[in-house]
Parts: structure tokens; C-alpha cells; sequence
């Protein structure tokens, strides 16, 4: 097996993201509270953002633009212009919180060029995942950067029509299996699943029964090991 191009998530695959919206979104539910109780609060919050993600896509911004509909769908005219300030000052922090890298990820990526181009292929606002690319230092690995509305299988086909890498020497490494293992799956690369501890419930699937290029792994440092073992 030969690996030519190597394709990896931002978001909890690279550094912290989750955590923060996890965190927001409590925040939410108690500002809530006296109108709807923390689970209810929290299971609307995610219908309003299944809903605005067509219209929005993704990362801080439109879940700003979620919590705001979500407090006046429980609120209704009780809700006032304070709470709506404090929810805007909840997704400006977002847009701030400082760029944690998860362990050993600077090695690893260091690591992973060596052994084949890197790309960086990930969902969200694109001033934002800039800015954290930005800020994390590790910008200076990727041989380029592809920040995309959505990951499906014709993407995944076009990305490496565009790095001139056939699909089956191509691997896809992140943490949601939606979005990275099994489009990559489907355009006939490699599907590398790094589980992270918080799984946003939209990014959720079920994993491949059978398949002969699906790989999970405990962490991302162990995928350059994984490579060299099958080279």
C-alpha cells in the first residue's frame, strides 16, 4: 500500500473545538432555564441548527445565529435585549477562544509530511478555520487548504483529481465518521476514524461493518506508524 496524499480534519482532530460549543451551549440551557428545562432547551437548540445548517453551514456564527432563534422560539417577547447580547457575547467568545492543540499533534503533523503531501479539509466559516489554521502554527505543513460547505463523496473525487492522487493512495484522517471516513470511503480512499471524546450528534453514523479500507485508530499519532507498517 502507497499513501500520496494525505487529508486530515481541523476541528477535534487537530486541536479543541467541541469543548467550547459544548460549554456555550450550557451556558444556554441555564440563561433558559426559566423557560424550558436543560434537555429541552438543548434538543431544540439542535433542531434549530439541523435546520439552518442548509442555509447557514457551519462553525460559530451560525450556531450564534441558532442560539438566538432557539431563546426566541422558548422565549418568545419575554426574551429581552440583554439576554440577546449576552448569546452574541457567547459566539463572539467562540470566534476568540484560543487554539489548544491535542497532544502530540505537532510531532504527528511534522511526522505525516514526511511520509506524503498534507491537505487540510475542513467544514466552517472561512475567515474563522483561517484564523485558527493561523493560530495553531502548523500551516506551514499543508501543501494546501480546502475549507468546504460540505463533505461528500464528489468532493472528496474532486480533491484528488486536483492533486493528481489516484483515490486508493489517498487517506482521509478526522473524527466524524459523517463527514470524513465515510465520504472518503465512498470516492475510494482510505478512511482513518480518530475518535474524539464529544461527538456533535449531527456528525454521528454508524461505523463500516466490512471494509477494506477502514481503519480506526486510538489517536492521529498513530497513523504515521500505521502507514510505515503497510509500505
Amino acid at each position: 500500500m502507497m499513501i500520496d496524499l494525505i487529508c486530515l480534519d481541523a476541528d477535534d482532530t487537530l486541536w479543541h473545538n467541541m469543548r467550547h460549543f459544548e460549554a456555550t451551549e450550557a451556558a444556554l440551557a441555564q440563561l433558559l432555564a426559566p423557560f424550558a428545562e436543560h434537555h429541552v432547551a438543548l434538543e431544540r437548540l439542535a433542531e434549530v441548527e439541523r435546520r439552518n445548517l442548509a442555509l447557514y453551514g457551519y462553525g460559530a456564527k451560525s450556531f450564534t445565529l441558532s442560539m438566538i432563534e432557539t431563546a426566541l422560539d422558548l422565549c418568545g417577547d419575554a426574551l429581552t435585549a440583554a439576554e440577546v447580547r449576552g448569546i452574541i457575547d457567547a459566539g463572539r467568545a467562540l470566534l476568540a477562544h484560543p487554539i489548544e492543540l491535542l497532544d502530540g499533534i505537532a510531532e504527528t503533523i511534522a511526522a505525516l509530511r514526511d511520509i506524503a503531501p498534507l491537505v487540510l479539509v475542513t467544514k466552517g466559516d472561512l475567515l474563522h478555520q483561517e484564523s485558527k489554521l493561523a493560530a495553531s502554527g502548523l500551516g506551514e505543513h499543508f501543501t494546501g487548504v480546502e475549507i468546504v460547505s460540505e463533505k461528500e463523496p464528489g468532493l472528496f473525487s474532486r480533491l484528488f483529481a486536483k492533486y493528481g492522487t489516484p483515490p486508493e493512495r489517498a487517506l482521509m484522517a478526522g473524527d466524524s465518521m459523517r463527514s470524513d471516513v465515510l465520504p472518503a470511503l465512498a470516492a475510494g480512499a482510505w478512511g482513518v476514524y480518530v475518535p474524539h471524546a464529544i461527538v456533535w450528534s449531527h456528525e454521528r453514523a454508524p461505523a463500516p461493518s466490512d471494509h477494506p479500507r477502514f481503519v480506526q485508530l486510538d489517536r492521529l499519532g498513530d497513523l504515521p506508524g500505521w502507514i510505515a507498517a503497510r509500505t
